[in-house]
């Protein structure tokens, strides 16, 4: 079994034009934005959108013949990660969440018209979108259990219903909103909810607030759903199929997350091995003291383990293969990695770290978060857990549930 993450020539070279286009476009460019702003800003952000249209680095997750790259999963972990060395980095290529993991829901599961209307407009980067799955009375980890219904009145379904955490609601022309639509199936079973399509804005749609939270109010809405009337038109891949929707789109974006995460890990370890080589104290460079160099190690360990880790699994999802275990323990591990080496980083930068002189401490406000956006750390656990045994009582070896590799 040969595992060769070697880019062929054609997509190396798509790789050090995105990082050159990073590099050298994007960060000086929002370097010069200032902070307050707003009209700036966009303005920056369009201009450096066209841009990347123009030099071809625009949607590197889809199809050529829906204006895309075609990149694989492997190839667009190399784009990710490159991407993502800015926070605004995956919105100008147009491979940021939500929008990116609804492409590809739409692209698997909506009709013709419905990729016509919803679909196309995302790819040519004309409008925005959200997915209104999670609800702050239950478990946001347990789909099954949602309670927001839609209810059949004649030609139409009635939706009424509440939810919170719907990142980008407030500037998304269209929602993919998860509801119970039958009614006689028992709760918690996974063919209860159905996906439809809404318009935004629309009556019996109210965005109530952005949740603050511990990094401000950053776009994730709390939404109250009131005698909200949908069509057939608008369903989403078919009656009762939510549930298998929700989990194949979140599959790849947890692994898109991962890419990005990277990213951000490898920042800090550089800001880290920076510091250490420049910071003098008590007779020597922090480098040369053992306490600093074993952060450092640790940091170089976990990330050469969080970067195998999304390589193999992306290379499973490119090879059609089941990679729902190795999305699931690459998702826990590089969340928490991202924590750590952060966290690493700000020790050793001391009060500075702390301040918010360097971007580590608005790093560390968003490395929280991985650990249960796309799944609780615990909710991955369990499900790891469980096929490793599943895999055991099959074959009398828990091998494939550790990658299937040969050793």
């Amino acid at each position: 079994m040969a595992i060769d993450f070697t880019l062929a020539p054609e997509h190396e070279e798509i790789r050090k034009r995105v990082r050159a286009f990073i590099q050298g476009t994007v960060i000086p460019a929002m370097e010069e934005v200032k902070a307050d702003d707003r009209d700036e800003y966009l303005r920056t952000i369009f201009r450096l959108r066209s841009q990347a249209k123009a030099e071809s680095l625009w949607l590197p997750h889809m199809p050529k013949e829906w204006g895309g790259m075609g990149l694989g999963h492997v190839e667009l972990a190399m784009v990710q990660s490159e991407a993502a060395k800015t926070r605004i980095g995956p919105w100008v290529l147009n491979c940021m969440a939500p929008d990116e993991g609804n492409m590809h829901t739409l692209l698997h599961w909506a009709t013709d018209e419905q990729k016509e209307k919803y679909l196309r407009p995302l790819l040519d980067g004309v409008q925005m979108s959200c997915f209104a799955m999670t609800e702050p009375e239950v478990a946001g980890s347990d789909p099954t259990l949602i309670r927001t219904e839609a209810v059949r009145d004649g030609d139409e379904w009635v939706v009424n219903g509440h939810k919170w955490f719907i990142s980008n609601a407030r500037r998304a022309n269209f929602a993919i909103l998860i509801a119970r639509t039958e009614q006689d199936v028992p709760e918690g079973s996974r063919g209860a909810n159905t996906a439809f399509l809404v318009d935004l804005p629309q009556q019996g749609w109210n965005d109530v607030r952005e949740v603050e939270t511990m990094h401000g109010s950053t776009g994730h809405s709390e939404i109250v759903i009131e005698d909200l009337r949908l069509s057939d038109t608008q369903i989403l891949g078919g009656r009762g199929n939510g549930h298998r929707l929700g989990q194949y789109r979140l599959g790849p974006a947890r692994l898109a997350h991962c890419m990005r995460w990277i990213s951000q890990a490898e920042t800090a370890l550089d800001m880290m091995v920076d510091r250490a080589l420049n910071r003098y104290s008590h007779g020597s460079l922090l480098a040369e003291k053992q306490g600093i160099q074993w952060l450092i190690a640790d940091s170089a360990m976990e990330l050469y383990q969080c970067k195998l880790m999304v390589l193999h699994a992306a290379s499973k999802i490119d090879k059609g293969e089941d990679f729902r275990t190795e999305v699931s323990m690459a998702k826990h591990f590089v969340a928490n990695s991202l924590n750590r080496i952060v966290d690493r980083a700000i020790q050793v930068h001391g009060a500075l770290g702390y301040s918010t002189d360097t971007p580590l401490a608005n790093m560390f406000q968003h490395a929280r978060w991985a650990r249960f956006a796309d799944g609780a750390d615990e909710i991955h656990q369990m499900r790891i857990a469980e096929r490793t045994i599943a895999a055991y009582q099959a074959t009398g070896s828990t091998n494939a549930a550790t990658g299937g590799l040969p050793l």
